[in-house]
């Protein structure tokens, strides 16, 4: 027997002669849904993200292509990644580039954003969550682009995170967005766009 098998032989041994470890009961006090009313939680998930420093825009559903051009022209945007299923009428100034192939990391870093739909979005932290389903894309749409739009509706805006994961499938690949991208150097020093977007903008879409 080599030393390794023996060591290995001595481990399964002292495990063997334990007890059978009995996980411990954990209570759950915190809250797991909301109770307030659409109107402030509207208003609450606009000001974290303000707090995070991302860009707030509020329409009713009517006048949602109108806002997302005005934010994008007011941009700058002339060419802009653009996931399956969006539903939108883009402005004739802007090119509109399908993740068709798909788009290389190059090929991403050369648009100048990209605009998305969100799976779910929590008023409480301020977090929008991407689940690669309709109107989303895969993930590295919304990490590579300097500048993300994300177009949030009402209904899918929940209170509290625990209600958030009630909805969400977690076999599929979830990006939890709270604010732009960024970091802090030892001095403090915030820098944005390092490992993401540099710039949020949401639409909030209620009627």
């Amino acid at each position: 027997m080599s030393a390794r098998e023996d060591i290995l032989a001595r481990v399964r041994q002292a495990v063997r002669s334990q007890p059978s470890p009995v996980a411990p009961t954990v209570v759950r006090g915190y809250r797991r849904a909301g109770t307030s009313p659409m109107a402030e939680l509207l208003d609450l998930f606009q000001h974290r993200l303000l707090e995070y420093r991302a860009d707030v825009r509020r329409c009713p559903p009517a006048e949602v292509d109108a806002v997302v051009a005005a934010a994008l022209l007011g941009r700058g945007v002339s060419r802009l990644v653009v996931p399956a299923g969006l539903g939108i009428a883009w402005p004739p100034e802007v090119e509109t580039v399908a993740d068709d192939g798909p788009l290389t990391p190059d090929e991403l870093d050369a648009c100048d954003g990209v605009v998305t739909l969100a799976a779910v979005a929590i008023a409480e932290t301020g977090t929008v969550v991407l689940d690669g389903s309709r109107g989303q894309g895969r993930r590295a749409l919304s990490l590579v682009p300097d500048y993300h739009l994300c177009i949030v509706y009402a209904d899918q805006l929940v209170e509290t995170v625990p209600e958030a994961v009630s909805v969400l499938r977690p076999e599929r690949p979830l990006t939890w967005i709270s604010g732009p991208s960024a970091t802090s150097d030892i001095e403090l020093n915030r820098v944005e766009g390092v490992h993401g977007p540099r710039t949020l903008e949401v639409v909030l879409v209620s009627g």
